[in-house]
């Protein structure tokens, strides 16, 4: 029986779009695939992640191979995303209020950096998680079984009792790895609220 459900955040809980974040920042079009590419797309982005480079170290390096024009838009990208591009996926906070109300245990499992604590309050129906497992913090990074073992022992949880919602199919495969349920979710609500049905979770269809 399912009793717990984990949720990822970025494209299941908020939007993570960083084509729109460089465009809205006014990047020129021919240097938004640069800035993406070294941004986003690099080794040191996950290294963040994983928490073994802090962002200032990060970016210090990701400068050093973008032309100055483009050192600012990668601070603001890097540092203050969250306070100018944090959107809710829409319908994901009632989803989340509603499982809360039937009674599940509520947690987030998300390749994330340090900074989460400064705006994860901000998500809407933040205010109903029981425990959080970011991979900065373990120095693990999802798909490695390593992170949802992690989830399971310090919340003392058991792995056939949760169901893991991710927008990654990779990331579903780790958790089923450790005997997770789970779905992928691709923005569709309704399909995600009918696999939590099949499940056997009883959200309104």
């Amino acid at each position: 029986m399912i009793r717990h459900i984990v949720f990822d955040m970025g494209n299941v809980l908020i939007q993570w779009k960083p084509n729109l974040f460089v465009e809205d920042l006014g990047v020129p079009e021919e240097d938004r695939p640069l800035l993406l590419r070294e941004l986003f797309g690099s080794a040191e982005w996950i290294q963040t992640d994983r928490g073994t480079l802090s962002m200032e170290e990060a970016l210090a390096v990701i400068c050093r191979r973008l032309p100055e024009r483009l050192r600012g838009p990668a601070r603001e990208l890097s540092l203050n995303w969250w306070r100018r591009w944090l959107l809710p996926v829409e319908g994901m906070a009632d989803l989340i209020r509603e499982l809360k109300g039937l009674g599940y245990g509520i947690y987030l499992l998300s390749n994330a950096k340090l900074d989460l604590p400064e705006f994860f309050d901000r998500i809407p129906g933040s205010e109903c998680f029981d425990g959080r497992i970011v991979s900065a913090d373990w120095k693990l990074l999802k798909p490695q079984p390593e992170i949802y073992q992690t989830l399971l022992r310090e919340y003392g949880l058991r792995a056939e009792e949760c169901f893991f919602i991710d927008d990654l199919n990779i990331n579903i495969e780790g958790a089923w790895f450790v005997g997770m349920d789970g779905a992928i979710f691709d923005g569709d609500l309704p399909r995600l609220r009918r696999c939590l049905n099949a499940a056997g979770v009883p959200v309104k269809l």
